[in-house]
């Protein structure tokens, strides 16, 4: 069974750092795209950071410059190094992974939380 565990959220001020980390177990073939999305109570959940098998990026406008994605693939393993953070980035953070099983699904991760105070 694929499962999908982060870590690395917590509570940290304006302007301070925190990095994300997401492992992919279980067995499966490939992780494909592997990416961050975050969602603050009554919004929909928003998409931080993606990373595609090729290499390439992409990232919401909110975050560039700050946030930076990678990935480990013999790990498959993606983390979120966030830098620069503003209040406005407060949310829960879930890890996201289109997984070759096979078959190729959608996995989430449970969440971690992010709280930048002001």
């Amino acid at each position: 069974q694929v499962q999908l565990v982060e870590s690395g959220g917590g509570l940290v001020q304006a302007g301070g750092s925190l990095r994300l980390s997401c492992a992919a177990s279980g067995s499966f073939f490939s992780a494909n795209v592997m990416g961050w999305y975050r969602q603050v109570p009554g919004k929909q959940r928003e998409m931080v950071a993606v990373s595609f098998s090729d290499g390439s990026t992409n990232y919401a406008d909110s975050v560039k410059g700050r946030f930076t994605i990678s990935r480990d693939n013999a790990k498959n393993t993606v983390y979120l190094q966030m830098n620069s953070l503003k209040p406005e980035d407060t949310a829960v953070y879930y890890c996201n992974a289109l997984i070759m099983v096979p078959p190729t699904r959608n996995y989430w991760g449970q969440g971690t939380q992010v709280t930048v105070s002001s």
